[in-house]
């Protein structure tokens, strides 16, 4: 539960204003909680005196707010957004675990529903050989699989594993990737966004991702895959290739309009 210090609270109220649960009242002049609450944090982040925690959690974890480095301009950020590209050629270069942490924390920072924080994050990485002779051993059964439930799949599918046959290299799965995360999670809306707070941290690494499909269906139609993974009975929601571009884009890509409804 939600932890308020009496010798510290001042009554200001203004976790009271704040909380989404309104599960937070005064009470003699001081904070209190009510009753369970979703543990969102904002009470800890709003606090104007460092009354509140969260014990459960790492307060340690816990920045203060520093206005220089936190606000990034529109135009930077719009900037960004414009020239992310998905990248199907990686250098050979793995990235590194602190590299990885980063892109990980940007996950795990993400707004989830009724903040479930239920998103698990699988890196293969050292172990992404031995996952891919796996995955191309199950390839066969995965196309028996999507044949009942996907059959728009097949096709291209099957077309990838004849190409991989004949030669390893041609691999239209995972290209020439070092890195694999995937996201497994229920909510498929929290992996989502979980998955572009992660790859805008990728490029700010000098990093940069590819988003599959084709894995995640992959690897949905593959007990043994999943099992793998370890990721259980949880939906497979997003796969992301991940590493440091072999290609230099030079500008931004033409976009048709967008479809927009003013009222």
């Amino acid at each position: 539960m939600v932890t308020i210090d009496p010798k510290l609270c001042i009554g200001c109220g203004v976790c009271v204003k704040d909380c989404p649960g309104h599960v937070i009242h005064i009470k003699e002049g001081k904070a209190e909680v009510a009753s369970h609450c979703i543990k969102c944090g904002h009470c800890v982040a709003v606090c104007p005196v460092k009354a509140v925690s969260i014990p459960e959690y790492d307060m340690e974890d816990v920045e203060e707010f520093v206005p220089e480095t936190f606000r990034l301009s529109p135009e930077n950020y719009l900037h960004a957004v414009k020239f992310r590209r998905s990248i199907r050629d990686f250098k050979e270069q793995p990235l590194e675990k602190e590299i990885l942490e980063h892109i990980l924390n940007a996950g795990r920072y993400t707004a989830t529903a009724k903040n479930a924080q239920a998103c698990t994050f699988v890196v293969v990485q050292d172990g992404l050989d031995e996952f891919k002779k796996l995955f191309w051993e199950e390839m066969p059964s995965i196309l028996e699989v999507l044949k009942e439930k996907a059959r728009r799949y097949v096709r291209p599918f099957t077309f990838f594993y004849e190409m991989w046959k004949q030669d390893p290299k041609n691999d239209t799965f995972f290209f020439n990737t070092p890195c694999l995360v995937v996201i497994a999670a229920e909510n498929t809306l929290d992996a989502g966004l979980a998955a572009a707070n992660m790859e805008n941290q990728a490029v700010a690494e000098g990093a940069g991702i590819l988003y599959s499909g084709y894995l995640v269906g992959s690897i949905s139609a593959s007990p043994k895959l999943r099992e793998w993974l370890g990721t259980g009975d949880k939906p497979i929601a997003c796969c992301m290739l991940a590493g440091y571009p072999a290609v230099s884009y030079k500008r931004t890509a033409p976009r048709k309009k967008a479809d927009i409804i003013w009222k």
